[in-house]
């Protein structure tokens, strides 16, 4: 037998109420409750919220508006979705439009035509029976989740497109895709509304787009940053918060993990396999500007390279024009794999990475020679010296301030930047949407072939797979290559630099 729809009434007017009760109860498909005042009616929509209400606008105490407030001011309460028809004594179009822009969903004119009354209710009816539905829906779209994408941390370029690429790859295998909303944080949260249900199909979205947490995937293979992601939540880190996520994929049931993002990711989604079942597939694609995961290429770190290059050229022609000394942090928190090839793209005089040996009075004394320079430091150079004297300088500063320490005077202008995100905001450029989708086509195979706890790689053009037990995070950089960073203290220094010095 078909639930009937409860309908509460709210007026301070006996004879109102009694006059409402009996038009409405001519709809056999409606039950109807009533109430004297609207404190009256908040303890009976906290025993059991109502489909619908009819409110007077005027009543004693608390009004039909204060009422309206309390249930329309919170679009994620619960008590949202009550349809609620305001009664007013105005008579003006005015005072309805009134009604219904403080949140009403619709408004009657005193006298009430008992017709329209009828066809208000009506109308309130259909949308509560579809809202219930919708939440049905949604509520059954996350009970179990089949494979669940999960990314946190940076926002290298690429994110977007190889979330897109994977969702495409494995709809096309029959799975269902879903994605943490906020990383790490959402999977400890474990609400409904902390995860999302990615469809890549135009044709199966619009099929599913009235329900709540369905996201199109297809869009995201052309857009920059990363759409599904979270600032490092720090508290991850701590066991209590680790079974936290675990017990919020054993609920829902998930079936297969999918990390996408750098070394923070990577180390979390590996804390993350020694509490879950080995039953279910995890795997991990590498997304980070840094390449701080070591064996492979990463998405990202091309596209980085080629912007990081282009702003350091930038500062090189300023250096020329201004005869000035730059010192520009770049990203390298470990390795420095970033600022070094950009220094190298660029033709930068000098790399300073994080594991770097410098000799500052050499490079003052080389400086002096010169009547321009640009010197690329690494975000990452000597962190734990400054974090433990206290300095809160960025990289650039401090290398600065250690060749002031010499004191050499320094014969030209000094100019230190620091790092600029803007980087991680770039559109991927061809290189890395080829590996993106390289990369996703992998790892959904390696899900359909039943394996487990691996990452796809590339390398010199070659595909493969490491085992997670087998990757490194601590991706050093070539030392062949130092010795091309080095241009300003190694071999013949002109006094005047040529236009391509």
């Amino acid at each position: 037998m078909k639930e009937k729809q409860r309908v509460l009434v709210v007026d301070n007017d006996e004879s109102t109420r009694k006059s409402y009760t009996k038009i409405l109860k001519t709809d056999p498909e409606l039950r109807v409750q009533v109430a004297r005042s609207a404190e009256k009616a908040l303890i009976e929509i906290e025993k059991s919220a109502p489909d619908i209400i009819v409110c007077d606008l005027v009543l004693s105490g608390m009004g039909g508006l204060e009422l309206c407030h309390h249930l329309k001011g919170n679009p994620n309460s619960e008590l949202y979705n009550i349809y609620l028809i305001v009664v007013s004594s105005g008579n003006t179009k005015q005072e309805k439009m009134k009604c219904m822009s403080e949140g009403a969903d619709d408004c009657l004119l005193k006298p009430v035509d008992p017709d329209e009354l009828l066809a208000s209710v009506k109308v309130g009816q259909r949308i509560s029976s579809q809202l219930k539905k919708t939440e049905l829906e949604a509520k059954r779209l996350f009970q179990e989740i089949d494979v669940l994408l999960l990314q946190d941390g940076g926002c290298a370029p690429g994110y977007n497109p190889v979330t897109a690429f994977i969702t495409y790859h494995l709809e096309g295998m029959g799975r269902q895709v879903y994605a943490t909303l906020e990383g790490f944080k959402s999977l400890v949260n474990g609400k409904d509304s902390d995860f999302l249900r990615l469809v890549y199909s135009p044709d199966l979205f619009k099929k599913l787009d009235h329900t709540p947490g369905v996201f199109h995937a297809a869009p995201l293979s052309e857009w920059r940053g990363a759409q599904l992601r979270s600032e490092r939540y720090k508290d991850y880190f701590r066991e209590e918060i680790q079974e936290r996520a675990a017990a919020t994929i054993k609920r829902r049931n998930v079936k297969a993990i999918i990390a996408i993002g750098g070394n923070g990711t990577f180390k979390g989604i590996m804390a993350l396999c020694n509490l879950i079942s080995t039953s279910i597939q995890v795997f991990f694609v590498p997304v980070t500007i840094d390449s701080d995961i070591a064996g492979t290429e990463c998405i990202g770190q091309n596209t980085g390279i080629e912007m990081g290059s282009e702003k350091i050229r930038c500062y090189m022609a300023d250096a020329r024009t201004h005869k000035r000394i730059y010192i520009i942090e770049m990203m390298g928190a470990s390795s420095g794999f970033h600022a070094l090839h950009c220094c190298l793209g660029s033709r930068a005089h000098l790399a300073v990475l994080p594991n770097s040996i410098i000799d500052h009075k050499k490079v003052v004394n080389a400086l002096n020679q010169r009547q321009e320079c640009v010197i690329v430091v690494a975000e990452g150079y000597k962190k734990e010296e400054r974090s433990a004297r206290g300095k809160k300088i960025n990289a650039a500063e401090y290398f600065y301030k250690e060749l002031l320490a010499t004191n050499i005077p320094i014969k030209r202008r000094v100019v230190c930047e620091p790092f600029s995100r803007d980087i991680r905001g770039a559109a991927p450029n061809n290189q890395d949407i080829t590996l993106a989708q390289r990369m996703a086509y992998n790892v959904a195979e390696y899900l359909k072939a039943g394996t487990s706890r691996l990452m796809p790689a590339v390398s010199s053009g070659k595909e493969y797979a490491i085992p997670f037990n087998e990757i490194s995070t601590d991706n050093m950089v070539e030392k062949d290559l130092l010795v091309l960073s080095d241009r300003l203290t190694r071999g013949n220094i002109n006094n005047i630099a040529s236009p391509h010095d």
